[in-house]
């Protein structure tokens, strides 16, 4: 290799690098230390919404139990699994991760219900298994969570553990 190929390429890095570690700064993380930030409560919210629909009372008090007990669902996992989950919920609630995980521009609280529920359609339908692991992945996480709550037992014809004699 050449001495001026080896300086391009090291100019090359170092310019690439430095837009690298300034885009890690605007990162949005979409848990964090087990909790949701408020951008991964916003993100959970909207997929909530357009996963249960029909299922969850359209309440803000249903929704942000579902939240709540989404969150509660997910500390119970094992740090690799939250760590996963982690990169996850980064993916939907940063611009660049969410067009290239959902193909949508706008954050998801933002878009209506119709529109998100396509776009997780078109992820359940796509032919890249990432983003069809990543769209069972969250539906099943949401639905566990939904299905967890006593309030969700009476729809589905459960009447709640039996007492142990």
């Amino acid at each position: 290799m050449q001495r001026r190929r080896l300086l391009q390429l090291g100019l090359g890095a170092t310019v690439l690098l430095g837009a690298a570690g300034g885009l890690a700064a605007l990162w949005t993380p979409g848990l964090q230390d087990g909790k949701l930030s408020a951008a991964g409560r916003q993100a959970i919210a909207a997929l909530s919404s357009a996963l249960l629909d029909g299922l969850l009372p359209g309440t803000e008090t249903a929704l942000q139990a579902q939240v709540d007990g989404f969150e509660a669902v997910v500390a119970n996992f094992p740090l690799a699994v939250r760590q996963e989950l982690q990169l996850l919920l980064s993916l939907t609630v940063n611009a660049p991760g969410r067009l290239g995980l959902l193909g949508l521009r706008r954050p998801l609280h933002e878009l209506p219900k119709a529109e998100l529920q396509q776009a997780l359609e078109a992820m359940r339908q796509s032919g890249q298994a990432m983003r069809q692991q990543a769209y069972f992945g969250l539906r099943d996480l949401i639905n566990a969570a939904h299905f967890a709550q006593a309030s969700s037992w009476a729809a589905m014809g459960y009447s709640g553990p039996k007492a142990i004699a």
